[in-house]
């Protein structure tokens, strides 16, 4: 195969391709249509003058009657008056009309004929041309519904193009913000641990100083998790000493009840003095939580104020 053969073919397919792309089977149709419409239109001309022609030859055939019967008439008369010549030749005159009639009938039998069948070819053709209307209004009707079903499924699935650009800049934005955070969760991380300065601070601040800060906090929580210690420690005895017995747990009652900070015991009423029982006992917890024992103090190291 030459060079030349394979670009004509390679040019024909690509515009095949293209002309497949633009093509729309609807005004297909409709040009199809259109065009059985013209033919109908020609065969119903030829028809016309068909039977125009068939009726010019009848006329013809009419008139040369007419003057084959005034010859013969002519005749008639001329051999009554004894004119024997100019008889003859009226008669030969209406002899020549007669063949000339005899022609026209020919031709208008054949013409008469020839309008029969364009009669029929245009009724068949009418009928076909009525029948692919009915089925291009069906297919037009049926592509457009596919493709109206077929645009509605790609935009709720997201396979169309614009459904699919809009997909794409979605997950593009997506993929920028992900991007995004996790490149300020890093800086921010490296300025936690120092390995990046923070110039907009105020002042610098080197590992050292983030060291000895992450310390003191650490001490900070140890301190507060030996207070907790203690006051749990302290909070068990007092709970093992009220158990013995109940006459000893109401005696109790009432004495802290009239040593609290709540309002005295009633010798009349028992809720009261149960309600300022309850009240001492809390004045006397908060009194323990607040003081540090003589042996904390001396185990322990001072604690750091929160300014420290």
């Amino acid at each position: 195969m030459s060079v030349m053969k394979r670009v004509s073919m390679i040019f024909r397919s690509k515009a095949n391709k293209a002309l497949d792309r633009m093509e729309d089977p609807r005004e297909t149709l409709d040009y199809s249509y259109q065009r059985q419409l013209e033919l109908l239109t020609k065969v119903r001309r030829g028809v016309a003058d068909v039977a125009t022609s068939r009726k010019r030859v009848e006329l013809q055939i009419n008139q040369l009657e007419l003057n084959s019967r005034k010859l013969e008439d002519q005749g008639r008369k001329a051999l009554s008056g004894g004119r024997e010549d100019l008889a003859r030749e009226a008669l030969t005159r209406r002899s020549g009309v007669q063949g000339q009639i005899s022609d026209l009938r020919a031709q208008y039998a054949s013409l008469q004929a020839e309008e029969e069948k364009l009669t029929i070819a245009s009724q068949r053709l009418q009928a076909k041309v009525d029948a692919f209307r009915t089925r291009k209004e069906t297919i037009k009707a049926t592509y457009t519904a596919a493709e109206a079903q077929t645009r509605i499924g790609e935009a709720v699935s997201g396979i169309s193009e614009e459904m699919g650009d809009v997909g794409m800049a979605i997950q593009r934005a997506e993929d920028k913000t992900a991007q995004m955070q996790a490149r300020a969760g890093a800086i921010d991380e490296l300025l936690a641990s120092g390995a990046l300065e923070d110039f907009t601070g105020g002042g610098q601040q080197d590992d050292i100083q983030a060291e000895l800060d992450r310390m003191s906090s650490s001490s900070d929580v140890e301190l507060e998790m030996q207070r907790l210690r203690g006051e749990i420690g302290q909070a068990a005895p007092a709970q093992i000493e009220s158990a013995p017995s109940g006459a000893g747990k109401t005696a109790r009652a009432g004495e802290a009840g009239t040593t609290g900070t709540g309002p005295t015991a009633s010798p009349d009423t028992g809720q009261a003095g149960t309600t300022g029982t309850g009240q001492g006992a809390t004045s006397n917890t908060d009194g323990l939580a607040g003081q540090q024992s003589p042996a904390q103090s001396a185990d322990e190291p001072p604690a750091h104020g929160e300014g420290a």
